[in-house]
């Protein structure tokens, strides 16, 4: 078996790629549009913190120290895709981010994932936009920061795979993201984790037909990144604590919840546990 492949987003979490915060990074969170000044001590910590939580589900964590001075670099779900022949290279819509996926190529490279292709303009696509419904169906977001050039580039990248596009709501505007993953997280094949007001019908309309039931996030509890959690393995989550209901909601539904404390590491640049990880291998 490689040691990458990830066409799955609730298969077990086998091998994760993260990057931790950098003491270079914290000067120029205005930049990159975060909400505050993260305090570096205390990121380092929340992180140190996570990867113990990843590692005590039985991942291997590959740690990048990728980008020094862009505190985004954390959220290394965004830049790449893990496919069954190895990294996908994205381009990301948010421009000081452009950078990430070359200086990302050498840390894959070294954990043994090959880079197996890019996108190039005037495709633009973030990882936050993409969700693998299963091994052959990839839903795409297209929103400000993933174009529809996209589409036919990870059609290119992921042969026989079904790219799925779904708009995205105007929001809060460009200058907030908003991702496809910012309101929708698989929990297994069968149950997804959704706030529905922002969901695009046609995607509701596509879980069903698929057979896949929602747990729906209640509406205060968007905005403490309750949809956003990331899948240890089948029916095992992780998510940012501050959303109680939510977690109840999914607990109700036979999902084992883990939470972390992330004021400095989520709060501040609006990612949650998913944005923090890239999983190179589920099984």
């Amino acid at each position: 078996m490689h040691g990458y492949g990830a066409t799955s987003m609730t298969g077990t979490l086998r091998r994760v790629l993260v990057r931790p915060p950098l003491a270079e990074d914290a000067a120029h969170w205005r930049k990159y549009g975060w909400r505050a000044a993260p305090d570096y001590a205390a990121a380092a910590t929340e992180h140190e913190v996570l990867c113990g939580i990843l590692e005590e589900a039985g991942a291997e964590v590959i740690v990048s120290r990728h980008d020094p001075g862009n505190p985004d670099a954390i959220y290394v779900f965004d830049p790449v895709l893990v496919g069954q022949e190895g990294a996908v290279l994205l381009r990301p819509g948010k421009e000081a981010r452009r950078s990430e996926p070359g200086a990302l190529a050498p840390a894959l490279e070294a954990a043994g994932v090959p880079v197996a292709a890019r996108v190039f303009e005037p495709a633009l696509v973030e990882g936050g936009d993409t969700l693998w419904l299963d091994d052959e169906t990839l839903l795409v977001g297209i929103g400000y920061r993933t174009n529809t050039a996209a589409l036919a580039a990870l059609e290119a990248a992921f042969p026989g795979v079904e790219v799925l596009a779904f708009d995205l709501p105007h929001w809060n505007g460009r200058d907030e993201v908003l991702h496809l993953l910012s309101f929708i997280s698989p929990l297994d094949v069968d149950l997804a984790l959704v706030y529905p007001r922002l969901a695009p019908v046609r995607l509701l309309q596509v879980l069903a037909e698929r057979g896949v039931r929602v747990v729906e996030v209640p509406d205060d509890e968007f905005e403490t990144q309750g949809p956003n959690v990331l899948a240890l393995g089948p029916r095992r989550a992780l998510a940012l604590e501050g959303s109680p209901e939510t977690r109840r909601r999914m607990e109700r539904a036979g999902v084992d919840v883990v939470v972390y404390r992330g004021d400095e590491i989520s709060r501040k640049g609006d990612g949650g546990p998913t944005c923090l990880t890239r999983p190179l291998l589920r099984a």
